[in-house]
């Protein structure tokens, strides 16, 4: 399930980094984004090309299924300091315009109550692990308050801004995946992000070629 929803979105993002006029910060942005499904915090550093391959440097922040005292005694085998703080994700999500980040806020609440539990009962126990993502404290307020009126996800999704719907989606797999698995509900709600990905890839590519 995960492979299958994570290649076409990796596939779209290609087609937009293939579009984009400036695409060195969109790639480091990507490449931090997709070692994220694997539950691996990195910022990529610096990035360049080199004949037909892209060179990249990153600084890698502790995986999600590394406990404490792995991660220290890995640093201390390495002898380098490394920020474990994902910061990739909190920054693109603080640089989004205020619309944007309601409709983040929004999305991710819905796809926390496509988990069936009741996320607004758990949020004690659900906060520390929504952080342990990256996840931006202004964006933790936000998604609570949405919590408590929930919108539909084929709603949220109209007209959603392709970035936007992979930004959430890489949050979306993660959260959909705390319990080790997916319900009916959530593949829907992650179907549906994945196809605004797609369908708004598609209409930047119709405008481009009007244009």
């Amino acid at each position: 399930m995960l492979v299958q929803l994570v290649r076409p979105l990796v596939r779209t993002q290609v087609q937009m980094l293939a579009q984009a006029q400036s695409a060195s910060s969109k790639l480091m942005g990507m490449v931090s984004q997709w070692l994220g499904y694997l539950g691996i915090h990195a910022e990529v550093t610096q990035l360049q090309t080199s004949g037909n391959r892209i060179q990249v440097s990153l600084c890698v922040g502790k995986p999600e299924q590394c406990s404490e005292a792995e991660w220290q005694q890995i640093l201390d085998n390495l002898n380098r300091d490394v920020d474990a703080t994902p910061a990739v994700d909190a920054l693109t999500y603080s640089a989004m315009p205020t619309a944007q980040q309601s409709k983040v806020q929004r999305l991710l609440a819905s796809v926390l109550h496509a988990s069936g539990q009741d996320p607004l009962a758990d949020w004690p126990a659900l906060r520390p692990r929504l952080i342990a993502m990256g996840m931006a404290e202004s964006l933790l307020t936000g998604i609570y308050s949405a919590l408590k009126v929930p919108m539909p996800m084929e709603l949220l999704v109209e007209q959603l801004e392709p970035e936007v719907a992979a930004f959430v989606l890489s949050k979306a797999i993660h959260i959909a995946l705390l319990d080790q698995q997916i319900s009916q509900a959530e593949d829907t709600a992650l179907k549906a992000l994945l196809n605004a990905v797609d369908a708004g890839t598609d209409r930047f590519a119709n405008h481009k070629a009007v244009v």
